[in-house]
């Protein structure tokens, strides 16, 4: 889509058009299939590498675009949001040391982001899921000021004709409705691409399907989003129904989500695959389209295939198909989209190699995969990983059999066969596939942050303890060693200046609440048992309309006529409140000025925290 100057898909003539476009796509493409013109070897590898951007105060930096114009490299470019960026490696043959090729490159690039960053006190940080993204890192002004993400914005809410709905249920749970596809932004991953054989596609296809539980599970790294534990890779979860056309209805839905795992086994060939996403998505965007894909192919010239490749870019599936042209001959590959970005550059490459060894490295009895598997056990394979990552248990080869024993026992041996049998350099498979097999002896990116951040809170209110998780983060990365090799944060890795805090770094979030209508003998009661001196008082809407103090009603508790009332007559409707935003030095000034001891903290009229004075 980068590549294209796009626009909405609305009116009839451009529908007219680019429909036209579109069949003529795959109508070349068929041909092109059907007279053996597709690259089938040597065989080409390929990556992308998303990353995040932070301030000093390790949150979400806003300065993408600014970098990306000083970096002047054509690997780079930009993403949705403006605190992330993406460097698309070069493609390289699969032999050899390739994979270090690829690391020694990967490294320099981010050298040379890193360089330039740290000029403008910016920080590179490689997660799944920035930690430290709130809700406010999430609404336009934080969007990319591209013309082709905001017609995507458009576009996909316009479908919708309803707001986002977010529900993520996992040790915590998030439960929000949002009006714009930037939490699609909250996800960064490391895009590993494998060029197949067109030949071979429904077996490579689906062998990538099948594999995939299996591999997600020891890649994890993005357990907290907001910070609430949620799935060990919450991407999986946050990247569907960030931009899930499907709103919700009173009749069962049966439609896909744009991002998704798949209903089925690939059947056909590469052209009946791109026929099946064309039968099952609306078009949203279009473009000025100069030539005619059958046009060029009769010239003796191979298409781009324009068209069918900005509508399989708005299609989000983790094992994405795609086409390419490289040196004049066409290819296909698979983009394996569910590995996330980290925690370590190492960590990032012996993922892939893990990726495309067991790819490689398919048994002869693995063949015809859908003839020996139910989809539904590889699909739900793929969420067990999502969710429970090294704790998922898988079925395979008709067995169940926990994550460390199939990786171990299985999918590793056949890794290294993979890549020998690709002339990959056995020193080069010993050393990125050890970095996995001590991981799997000992823990992931997912579980290190869950075991770092639970350590933390502890002794840290939850902003500043994800500001110390992502500065360790920082800190581990470039010392260059292996997750496996981390530690867990000490808690004295950054502390927040005083004169920077916040309301939103000091105030409680888990709160005692009450409604207007509540018994006040029963609120009264439960302050009393509970030991709470102030309790928010919501009304019929949960919008916050007053607060009631144990100084106010303490000389009431024995007054039987006013603990019949409802709440409502005696709390404090005369509020003063503060935003999440509000300097703390501001909020205590107010709290001294009106000799008071507490201050809702009130977002969009919503109660989301309280500050007292002991928290100050």
């Amino acid at each position: 889509m980068g590549e294209l100057k796009v626009k909405k898909l609305s009116s009839k003539d451009d529908k007219v058009t680019y429909i036209d476009q579109l069949l003529t796509d795959i109508k070349a493409l068929d041909e092109m299939l059907a007279k053996g013109m597709f690259e089938k070897d040597p065989i080409h590898i390929g990556a992308e590498q998303e990353f995040c951007l932070t301030d000093e105060n390790w949150e979400p930096a806003t300065n993408a675009d600014d970098l990306l114009k000083e970096i002047k490299d054509s690997h780079f470019t930009s993403e949705l949001t403006r605190y992330n960026l993406e460097i698309n490696l070069d493609p390289l043959k699969l032999e050899g040391k390739c994979f270090s090729e690829l690391h020694k490159q990967l490294k320099t690039l981010l050298k040379k982001a890193t360089d330039i960053a740290e000029k403008h006190d910016t920080k590179i940080i490689l997660t799944g899921i920035l930690p430290t993204v709130t809700q406010e890192h999430l609404g336009p002004d934080y969007m990319t000021p591209l013309k082709r993400y905001k017609v995507l914005n458009d576009a996909l809410i316009d479908i919708r004709q309803d707001e986002i709905e977010l529900h993520i249920k996992g040790v915590d749970e998030v439960n929000l409705h949002h009006d714009n596809i930037m939490y699609e932004g909250c996800n960064t991953s490391f895009q590993a691409h494998l060029q197949i054989d067109p030949d071979d596609f429904a077996n490579s296809y689906n062998w990538a399907q099948a594999i995939a539980g299996p591999i997600l599970s020891i890649c994890t790294n993005s357990p907290l989003l907001l910070g609430k534990e949620l799935w060990e890779e919450t991407r999986i979860a946050l990247f569907t129904q960030s931009i899930d056309t499907r709103a919700s209805t009173h009749i069962l839905n049966e439609k896909e989500s744009r991002v998704s795992f798949g209903n089925n086994w690939a059947q056909g060939s590469v052209s009946d695959f791109y026929k099946d996403t064309v039968i099952s998505f609306r078009s949203l965007l279009t473009s000025e389209f100069e030539k005619d894909s059958m046009s060029e192919l009769k010239k003796g010239n191979v298409p781009k295939l324009r068209a069918l490749n900005l509508h399989n870019g708005t299609i989000y599936k983790w094992n994405r198909l795609c086409y390419g042209v490289t040196s004049d001959k066409p290819h296909v590959r698979i983009e394996n989209r569910y590995m996330p970005s980290g925690p370590t550059t190492s960590d990032e490459i012996a993922n892939m190699m893990l990726w495309v060894g067991v790819m490689m490295g398919r048994p002869k009895s693995f063949d015809d995969i859908h003839l020996k598997m139910d989809f539904k056990d590889a699909k739900s394979n793929f969420f067990n990983a999502a969710r429970y990552g090294m704790g998922a248990q898988f079925h395979w080869d008709g067995k169940l059999i926990s994550s460390q024993n199939l990786l171990m026992d299985e999918f590793l041996p056949m890794a290294f066969r993979g890549l020998y049998r690709m002339g990959v350099s056995p020193e080069d498979a010993e050393k990125y596939l050890t970095i996995i097999e001590k991981r799997v002896k000992s823990r992931n990116g997912s579980r290190w942050m869950v075991e770092a951040i639970r350590k933390l809170v502890k002794s840290h209110k939850t902003p500043e303890a994800l500001r110390i998780l992502v500065a360790t983060m920082h800190a581990r990365r470039t010392k260059h060693y292996a997750v496996d090799a981390w530690q867990l944060p000490r808690g004295s890795e950054y502390k927040t200046e005083e004169s920077r805090k916040k309301v939103a770094d000091i105030m409680t979030s888990k709160m005692f609440t009450a409604q207007e209508s509540d018994s006040a003998a029963l609120v009264v009661r439960m302050m009393e048992w509970k030991n709470i001196h102030h309790a928010p008082i919501l009304d019929h809407y949960s919008n916050l309309s007053g607060i009631l103090s144990w100084s106010d009603i303490k000389d009431d508790i024995n007054s039987p006529e006013k603990m019949k009332q409802s709440i409502s007559q005696l709390m404090n409707s005369d509020l003063i409140t503060v935003g999440p935003d509000t300097p703390k030095d501001e909020a205590e000034k107010l709290m001294n000025e009106h000799d008071i001891h507490c201050l809702p903290v009130v977002h969009h009229k919503k109660l989301i925290g309280i500050v007292t004075s002991n928290d100050l």
